[in-house]
């Protein structure tokens, strides 16, 4: 049997996650909920799911930000 070319054309290893970049998204994303406004402390003190879970209602987080300091 012969070789086809479909499988000429396929990879054959899929590309891995690499770590150096996993911590440089995970430092940026830190980045981007200083940048909201939250406290340089809570985001130190927050797992790196915890700050996904933040980023992805970004308007939730300023508006809960504005409440607490209209609060105090």
């Amino acid at each position: 049997m012969r070789t086809k070319r479909k499988y000429f054309k396929t990879h054959m290893t899929r590309p891995r996650k690499k770590a150096g970049a996993k911590r440089r998204r995970q430092l940026e994303q830190k980045r981007r909920l200083l940048a909201l406004g939250v406290a340089e402390e809570t985001v130190e003190r927050m797992n790196p799911k915890e700050i996904r879970d933040q980023l992805k209602y970004p308007a939730k987080v300023v508006k809960a930000l504005e409440a607490a300091s209209a609060s105090e």
